[in-house]
């Protein structure tokens, strides 16, 4: 970078100033280098120290926080004051059921001779009571000597085994819907008088029925076809020890987990199909996602002689691939041609709606999953917040970017309000205008060119107002799951697994749609059915589809 720079030619103060705005930008490599190169010098002293049988340094958390590259704050503070409003409540006492009603009297011993009565004043008070409900049923019994059988009065609905159905929905609740690990759920029945083993607890959790499964089935395939558009995230997670990671896709009106063992396109088609593994399909539409993908063409006549129009598992096209081709491609060309084959089965199915718009971060196997894709820029702001500027100068600028890109946020959310063709077409000249522009910051160029290259993906609001801006729905239910591995660590058999999504995908959605949880599980076990389901739910708030103008 220095090599054509002569102060003999510097003949101008422009000529000048780009010698500055040169060297400072070297100064600040240097700088961020001088700190890698320190860091990494520790690492390995710590690492020889450790080898001899010493101790590295240890680590000491300062007094400052951490630098936070959430761009929340950021996104927040740049929006347009409001008046405050009070805040309300959960739920209002005028809407809540009263149980009972008491009348409290004053000892007319304290009242005053002239006390008048003046009616009462209503004071409404909430409290719950936990206690253990034991029954004994007994169960008329005959015997029929010609027919050599018995008969026994069945149990009331609901009732299997030794324990009832609000037990069962109480500890599904807690553990799902609460955040409780089993041990502490155990300590809190056997506190109120149950004996509960933790044997059962597992049962209860672990082992969903083929109803609550093909419920979470249908969540997914009614939530899919509920709005034009999905967020989707992933986050990860182990099983039985082993790394896996758990997607999670939703809208405003569900929130799906899946997890499997890895997070590559294949495994994002198979989830958008709530599948453990993809099916394949080729004929001339591949041909379109293998040019596409840069596969060789000579590939093509290869592929052409495999099964037509007919579906393969994830087993027979590995076997197919694993002839010629894989002996002539590397592993990332094999990939895209599994990939064209998911992809080609994916469009061709009906059974899950195919993805008008993904709003997703820039995660490469997001791409080429919906007809279009939005990117979050949430996320694209946190690029520009990880940017850290040593010299003041370039300091100035930076905030002063950030400044700028947190207004055209706000520009882009008041369009979703009120859009308009003429609003769009200037919003799309702001865009070209402050990400195409070039600073005395060379780091933040390279950011702001990163973005002007993504323009498409990010502007598909402006021809789809009612789609989010950010994927932050994802995030949070990924959050929720965090949280979830947090206190019980992560399921410890593939059956576990299952359980996991699919009683947090009922749970998040019940939350979602403001069901309370404990009751619907309560309403299944005791099989009074007296709630709607869940997707029935979904489909009675559902908008149009149409995102567009």
């Amino acid at each position: 970078m220095l090599d054509n720079i002569n102060p003999q030619n510097i003949q101008d103060v422009e000529g000048g100033r780009k010698i500055a705005v040169r060297l400072l930008n070297v100064v600040e490599g240097l700088q961020q280098e001088g700190e890698q190169l320190r860091a990494e010098n520790q690492r390995l002293r710590d690492e020889v120290n450790r080898l001899k049988g010493e101790q590295g340094k240890p680590e000491v958390k300062g007094n400052k926080k951490t630098k936070n590259i959430s761009s929340e704050k950021e996104r927040k503070s740049m929006k347009p004051r409001k008046l405050k409003s009070k805040r309300t409540k959960r739920k209002r006492q005028s809407e809540l059921k009263v149980d009972q009603e008491k009348t409290l009297r004053i000892d007319e011993g304290e009242l005053p001779a002239d006390a008048e009565f003046k009616g009462y004043e209503a004071v409404v008070v909430q409290d719950i009571e936990i206690k253990p409900e034991v029954t004994r049923f007994k169960r008329e019994k005959y015997y029929s000597p010609s027919e050599q059988r018995s008969y026994v009065a069945p149990l009331p609905k609901g009732y299997v085994g030794q324990f009832g159905p609000k037990l069962k929905a109480l500890v599904l609740m807690q553990y799902y819907s609460s955040g409780m690990s089993e041990p502490k759920i155990i300590d809190f029945v056997e506190q109120m008088g149950i004996n509960l083993s933790p044997g059962t607890v597992s049962d209860w959790i672990s082992k969903p029925s083929e109803e609550w499964l093909a419920e979470a089935d249908e969540i997914v395939r009614v939530g899919l076809a509920s709005t034009s558009w999905q967020h989707i995230d992933d986050t990860g997670t182990r099983v039985d020890g082993v790394n896996h990671y758990c997607h999670i896709l939703c809208n405003p009106f569900y929130t799906a987990y899946a997890t499997r063992r890895h997070k590559n396109r294949l495994t994002v088609i198979a989830v958008l199909q709530n599948s453990e593994q993809p099916v394949y399909l080729y004929n001339e539409q591949t041909q379109e996602w293998l040019k596409q993908f840069g596969v060789p063409k000579w590939t093509w006549e290869l592929i052409g002689k495999w099964p037509q129009n007919e579906l393969l598992t994830d087993e027979q096209a590995r076997q197919l691939l694993a002839g010629e081709l894989s002996a002539r491609l590397n592993s990332q060309q094999q990939a895209r041609i599994l990939e064209a084959g998911a992809l080609t089965a994916y469009y061709a199915q009906d059974r899950y709606p195919v993805i008008p718009i993904l709003v997703s971060d820039d995660a490469p196997q997001f791409a080429n999953l919906a007809q279009s894709q939005m990117l979050c820029w949430i996320h694209e702001g946190r690029h520009y917040k990880k940017l850290t500027p040593r010299i003041a100068y370039h300091r100035t600028i930076w905030q002063q970017v950030q400044t700028e890109f947190w207004a055209y946020y706000h520009k882009l959310q008041a369009y979703r309000s009120n859009p308009d063709l003429v609003q769009a077409a200037q919003l799309r000249t702001e865009f070209d205008t402050l990400f195409g522009q070039t600073t005395d910051y060379d780091a933040l160029n390279q950011r702001l060119a990163a973005t002007l290259a993504r323009k498409a993906k990010l502007l598909v609001v402006l021809d789809h107002p009612a789609v989010p801006l950010h994927n932050n729905p994802a995030e949070l239910g990924a959050r929720q799951r965090v949280r979830k591995r947090d206190v019980s660590f992560g399921p410890r058999t593939q059956h576990g697994r299952v359980a996991w999504d699919t009683f947090m995908t009922i749970a998040e959605t019940a939350k979602k749609l403001g069901v309370s949880f404990y009751h619907y599980v309560l309403d299944h076990f005791s099989q009074t059915h007296a709630l709607p389901k869940l997707p029935d739910i979904i489909r009675s708030h559902s908008p149009p589809t149409s995102a567009g103008f």
